[in-house]
């Protein structure tokens, strides 16, 4: 049974219950919490469980439910939409294990549905990955980004980009025909923003969607782009927004990743299959821009292992990349696209 005006929230995780217990416990802190949340759990002890029975028995989050899943349900995927069908809410809500929500999260996404009644779904803004700031109105500053009255400064791979000719002029949270778009991050301007595209780790849906949208088999494991590849479908059934009131931490977890080199070949693949999902049928021109800025990104990696801090790791995930569009001239997954 549905219930109205109400939020459940999934939380999926693998290997994480240091993670699932701060984000829980930070649950204290909410002006308003969802009306159930359920722990989908991949991993292959019960470690997770312990922490989320201690917390079950110790606080008082509502309907707080756990489940570890069998082996042919682990995967980023797999598990969300293994909670999906065991929600009761008028509204699915997804949270990353390693996320924090401000207070009134929850609440701002009630009232951004509101505000649009016609939205099928709303994303949460994060805070503590881009850095911006008011901008100088009279003089833009070199090397930076600016969207309405404020600036983040690019880095250098973007810098390279726009130096090539191969940067996009659409907003945050769009994707260019040549794929490639800036994620959906934006500033604390109190706004509501139209995307096509929202990040899995903070995302709020309309309960229906689900019975014409769910997550893609196509992304195994870990998953990568598997939630702009939902978007792109969900937006076809109606209008996306970022809530830019909602707000929450993402502190990324090092735990549960891939290693670098498969990490590499899923940034390639992965993020073809989503392009083409969006765009199926783009131009020469733009065909040609994927390839050119795919490959632009994949150099830059290996730059980042001769001089960041972590190089083997750096110079692994190029070559993961190197591999993942070597591949894609071989056999890209056109069946896949069409099966779904």
């Amino acid at each position: 049974m549905v219930v109205s005006d109400t939020i459940s929230l999934v939380v999926c995780t693998y290997k994480r219950p240091q993670q699932v217990q701060r984000l829980l416990e930070s649950f204290a802190n909410l002006a308003r919490k969802p009306e159930e949340t359920l722990i989908i759990d991949g991993s292959p002890d019960e470690l997770t469980r312990t922490v989320v029975e201690d917390i079950r028995h110790s606080s008082s989050i509502p309907q707080l439910r756990y489940f570890l899943v069998s082996p042919e349900h682990r995967g980023l995927t797999r598990q969300r939409n293994y909670g999906v069908a065991r929600c009761s809410g008028q509204w699915i809500a997804f949270l990353d294990d390693d996320t924090i929500p401000e207070p009134a999260y929850f609440e701002e996404l009630r009232c951004c549905f509101a505000r649009h009644p016609e939205a099928v779904g709303v994303g949460g803004s994060i805070t503590n990955e881009i850095l911006w700031q008011p901008a100088n109105l009279q003089e833009a500053s070199l090397g930076a980004f600016r969207f309405g009255a404020w600036e983040r400064r690019e880095d250098l791979r973007w810098r390279l980009r726009k130096f090539l000719g191969l940067q996009s002029d659409l907003p945050p949270g769009k994707m260019p025909p040549f794929g490639h778009g800036r994620s959906a991050g934006f500033p604390p301007d109190n706004l509501d923003h139209p995307v096509e595209f929202f990040m899995g780790a903070a995302s709020c849906w309309r309960r229906d969607l689900f019975s014409k949208v769910f997550f893609s088999s196509f992304f195994e494991g870990y998953g990568l782009y598997e939630d702009l590849d939902f978007c792109v479908r969900a937006s076809r059934q109606g209008p996306l927004y970022v809530c830019a009131r909602a707000r929450l931490a993402h502190y990324h977890a090092s735990g549960g990743r891939p290693a670098p080199f498969r990490y590499g070949m899923m940034v390639a693949r992965n993020g073809w299959f989503v392009w083409r999902r969006r765009w199926p049928r783009p131009s020469q021109a733009d065909r040609a821009k994927w390839w050119a800025i795919s490959l632009l990104l994949a150099l830059c990696r290996i730059g980042n292992g001769l001089t960041g801090p972590d190089r083997l790791a750096a110079v692994c995930e190029s070559a993961g990349r190197f591999y993942g569009l070597a591949q894609l001239l071989v056999a890209p997954p056109r069946s896949q696209l069409q099966s779904e």
